[in-house]
């Protein structure tokens, strides 16, 4: 046999079980995807949210200074000073900018550090997340997604079953009592 040959047998006999991996493997991500498009709800769907968009002027005209400065120039109420922080009530936070219900009461917890926390939002399509560099921090912001008024950061050292906290600041939240 030539050598051409033979290098051809050995490519082809290690190339098929390569290709075939690569193809197992595009399945099952397909089918992953899949099963997760098909386990969502239609009223999960992004495209549900019509987006608020509002000009500079109309915000303000709406929110006070602080709320404007934190759910439209990513700002942040000092800690311990928000008026949600120690709410303990049966209810929803919604989004003080378009009412969006955001966070349920059952999932907020005490986390001290001074900003309401919760450990997963109301619904996931709800919230948007970006990644948030500033001050020379990795940190990634949470969002409104029918507004995109800033509402705080979330870290991965909440409690179960998420381990998430979504730290809020509570002048970017109203409160909705049951």
């Amino acid at each position: 046999m030539t050598y051409l040959m033979q290098f051809l047998l050995v490519a082809f006999v290690l190339l098929i079980p390569m290709s075939c991996q690569q193809s197992k493997s595009s399945i099952q991500s397909k089918e992953n995807k899949e099963s997760k498009v098909a386990a969502t709800p239609a009223s999960m769907a992004s495209d549900t949210l019509k987006k608020v968009v509002k000009t500079a002027a109309q915000w303000k005209g709406e929110l006070t200074d602080l709320e404007y400065n934190v759910l439209r120039e990513k700002g942040t109420e000092r800690p311990n000073t928000g008026d949600l922080l120690k709410e303990k009530s049966a209810g929803v936070f919604t989004c003080r900018g378009c009412q969006l219900p955001l966070f349920s009461s059952e999932t907020k917890f005490e986390s001290g550090t001074g900003w309401p926390s919760f450990y997963q939002p109301i619904n996931d399509v709800h919230v948007t997340e970006e990644t948030d560099n500033k001050y020379g921090w990795n940190r990634v912001e949470v969002l409104c997604a029918r507004c995109d008024g800033h509402l705080g950061h979330v870290f991965n050292d909440g409690p179960k079953p998420t381990g998430l906290r979504y730290c809020i600041n509570s002048v970017s939240l109203d409160f909705v009592k049951e």
